[in-house]
């Protein structure tokens, strides 16, 4: 019977089973139109959330859609899930999905990112996949942080954030917090729409609203439980079928007070220290909140 890992170690290689090394370097040779708009935050700050808002903006609410990312496409998995990225889209611009840092994404169009409380992140990310990805209490968030945000080598969310912070002057990139969106949902859809050049009436003001908020995100749950990346990944990484793949779920602000041990959390302030605020003079998270 196909089981989920149980280690961090068999987690990590069957994770990098599902994604490949050619349809990563297809990612890398697209070439994206000038208004094409590239949501690029990393895991599990917000990019499913900004899918939605961005593709609710340019149809007025279109929901016929079986997976997110079939309206919006992840770049580097698209040749892995047979999604072309050269089609045209329902409606314009079009829009992709990346979690790739600027350095990483394809250059010539436009890019919206939301940072998140990396302890928050962490959190979210770890409840992510498990269940999915690995068996539920086989792997501690200790061990799961000390895997993936214990380290900076590339991908992690130290060099992601700091290579988006440096292109807040950027005209080309709009920067929002998850923190933000959750506050003031209403001025991060004026924010979108504006840096879509879209013009933004009432009705659609009050369209996206509603199809942005929890409650209906979560009553269409089956559209953001990354159908595509769920079946592949039980084909390519022999992960069992029906997981709960669901990236709607609590969105708390803070949860990691009480997910977090101090000393786990005290480490992640010293990657800050030494990674964020060395560079960039930002004290702690709150300070990007009281910039963005």
């Amino acid at each position: 019977m196909t089981k989920r890992p149980i280690s961090l170690e068999d987690y990590q290689s069957r994770l990098r089973l599902t994604f490949t090394e050619d349809g990563i370097a297809r990612g890398r040779q697209f070439k994206p139109k000038t208004g094409d708009i590239v949501i690029s935050p990393y895991g599990k700050c917000g990019t499913t959330w900004l899918q939605q808002m961005a593709h609710t903006l340019r149809t007025r609410g279109d929901m016929v859609f079986d997976d997110i990312s079939r309206v919006c496409p992840w770049i580097e998995m698209a040749h892995d899930l047979a999604l072309d990225l050269s089609l045209q889209q329902k409606a314009s611009p079009r829009i992709f999905k990346s979690h790739r840092d600027y350095e990483g994404v394809p250059k010539g169009c436009r890019y919206i990112v939301s940072f998140r409380d990396p302890k928050d992140a962490l959190v979210s990310m770890y409840r992510f996949m498990e269940g999915w990805f690995f068996e539920p209490g086989s792997i501690s968030i200790t061990e799961f942080a000390e895997g993936d945000y214990l380290r900076s080598e590339g991908l992690d969310y130290w060099t992601h954030f700091s290579s988006w912070w440096r292109q807040r002057e950027n005209s080309n990139v709009l920067l929002l917090t998850y923190e933000g969106m959750r506050n003031n949902l209403d001025d991060a859809i004026r924010r979108v729409a504006n840096f879509m050049d879209i013009e933004l009436d009432g009705q659609l003001l009050d369209i996206t609203r509603k199809h942005t908020s929890f409650d209906f995100m979560l009553a269409h749950r089956d559209r953001f439980d990354d159908k595509l990346m769920r079946e592949h990944a039980e084909k390519v990484a022999d992960i069992p079928p029906g997981s709960d793949s669901a990236k709607v779920r609590k969105g708390e602000v803070g949860a990691y007070r009480y997910e977090l041990t101090p000393r786990l959390s005290e480490a992640l302030d010293r990657y800050w220290d030494k990674l964020i605020f060395k560079e960039f003079g930002l004290r702690s998270y709150d300070d990007v909140l009281g910039l963005l």
